[in-house]
């Protein structure tokens, strides 16, 4: 069964190397470059994870987390939050909002690609 990442980021290194690493871990990988765009896309083609940057035009990640957690089905959708915003507040406000994990910019890929195997396992098959 294959399992796909959608990458929410309007960064185009930060999507070219993130598809790269998780393509290589044989994932299919989908990208949206906005907030709407996200939305549009969970809703017609639901994936098992969403890589979610805060900072994004049209809606902001914590308006996308918001939304994704009020639809019922979306709301089970594992989310890992990708953001330059890692003070404590954007920190606690994302895992209020319900993110299963929250990585601070700059990262190391290597933690990125291990978060998204590790919620890939907690998903029950």
């Amino acid at each position: 069964m294959h399992r796909t990442v959608l990458i929410a980021e309007d960064e185009p290194y930060i999507v070219q190397s993130l598809s790269f690493l998780l393509e290589k871990e044989g994932l299919d990988v989908e990208v949206a470059v906005d907030g709407r765009q996200t939305l549009d896309m969970l809703r017609k083609n639901p994936p098992d994870i969403l890589l979610l940057d805060l900072m994004m035009e049209h809606l902001t990640g914590f308006e996308v987390l918001k939304i994704l957690r009020s639809e019922g089905e979306l709301k089970d959708i594992k989310v890992l939050v990708l953001s330059a915003k890692g003070q404590e507040n954007d920190r606690r406000r994302v895992m209020e909002l319900g993110a299963d994990k929250f990585i601070t910019k700059p990262y190391a890929n290597n933690n990125v690609v291990e978060s998204v195997l590790e919620l890939l396992e907690s998903i029950p098959h």
